[in-house]
């Protein structure tokens, strides 16, 4: 591809790709140029809707069908935010049309259909990645230098995070993520792939050993023709002696939280998937000491604060921008990277893994084969 900047497609009108408008305008390597729905009125409303926020010039083009934007020549890649059960057969057909893939999550049902998808994309040589922002935030490296430092936490021993949202009515009875012929995977797939998707960041993309799930709560839409995961736990053993535990859930009010504790100290990020409102990303590295002294039992403190100049959204150092903007670099290179696809495998194996757990009752999954 020899044109510099990377010409983007919409599929679906979901909320979750406003703010993606939003991360394709401000990427200086990206510009949009159709949206598609089944409705070709609600396409153009929704697309007057974003340009009052943030104006393309010329408007990205309206299509009433899916089938269209990936004909049309005008659109280099493709972002797909529609429900977990059709993201298989729309991210292989994109593929098939020469389109670079990025994908909601999770990126399947099973592990088999991640596996399709990467197969398509590596047929037709072109990107594909998953749409975990968090990835693309600067606050990352941060995080891995003290990790590495060998003092601020020490040998890392355990993992543990919360993401959750508490849903109201309105929610579990209208949205997708209620059904289980749209979301089959629930709040595990919503919230637990990015739970997981840390942990094994943390781990260096090592997977565990074993995997033991718990699906705590389960609710449905009422024209859903089962329930399902609303309220999840999950443990996770890995072979150097490191555990992790999650939760996540559509139940229990907001929390985003992970912390890694080590031998001697730990690291607490208060907001790892969506970084809070402002200028700054940052996170608490702690190394408390107990002292007695007589009848004295003092616990000391000892938190700094660490931070990476990165504003929480919708700005040109946003994450959501720089995974826009990484993409295209790797769309325009003409050399697609696979190891993007490789951790959206390792996520969704891991995902299964709890899945299957929780099904058998919370027994052990081995993962060490």
């Amino acid at each position: 591809m020899d044109q510099k900047i990377c010409r983007w497609g919409i599929l679906g009108t979901a909320g979750i790709a406003r703010k993606n408008w939003k991360g394709i305008f401000n990427a200086e390597n990206c510009t949009l140029t159709a949206v598609a729905s089944r409705d070709l009125k609600r396409c153009q409303s929704y697309i007057a809707l974003c340009q009052r926020y943030a104006p393309f010039d010329p408007p990205p083009r309206a299509f009433g069908c899916y089938e269209e934007l990936l004909a049309s020549d005008t659109v280099d890649a493709v972002y797909l935010p529609l429900p977990t059960v059709v993201r298989k057969s729309w991210a292989i057909r994109a593929a098939e049309a020469g389109k670079h893939v990025l994908l909601e999550k999770p990126v399947g049902a099973t592990s088999q259909d991640v596996r399709e998808i990467l197969a398509a994309c590596r047929r037709s040589g072109v990107q594909f990645m998953d749409g975990v922002m968090f990835m693309h935030s600067r606050r990352l490296e941060k995080i891995r230098e003290v990790l590495a430092d060998g003092q601020s936490v020490g040998t890392l021993k355990r993992i543990a995070s919360h993401f959750t949202f508490g849903a109201d009515e309105e929610f579990f009875a209208t949205n997708i993520r209620a059904h289980n012929q749209l979301e089959p995977l629930g709040c595990l797939g919503d919230l637990g792939w990015y739970n997981i998707r840390f942990t094994l960041w943390v781990m260096d993309w090592k997977l565990p050993t074993r995997v033991a799930g718990h699906t705590l709560a389960e609710q449905r839409r009422p024209d859903s023709p089962g329930p399902v995961p609303v309220d999840f736990s999950a443990e996770l053993f890995f072979a150097d002696g490191v555990s992790a535990n999650f939760y996540c859930s559509f139940l229990t009010e907001i929390q985003q939280w992970a912390m890694l504790g080590g031998t001697k100290g730990f690291a607490y990020v208060p907001d790892f998937v969506l970084p809070r409102y402002g200028a700054e990303a940052a996170f608490e590295v702690s190394n408390p000491v107990y002292t007695v002294a007589g009848c004295d039992f003092n616990m000391e403190d000892h938190t700094r604060r660490l931070a990476v100049r990165e504003y929480g959204n919708g700005s040109e150092n946003a994450q959501e921008t720089n995974m826009f903007r990484r993409f295209a670099e790797l769309a325009l290179s003409g050399r697609p990277d696979g190891w993007w696809g490789e951790i959206a495998l390792k996520t969704q194996q891991v995902l299964d893994a709890c899945l299957e757990s929780a099904r058998s009752g919370g027994g052990v999954i081995d993962l060490s084969a």
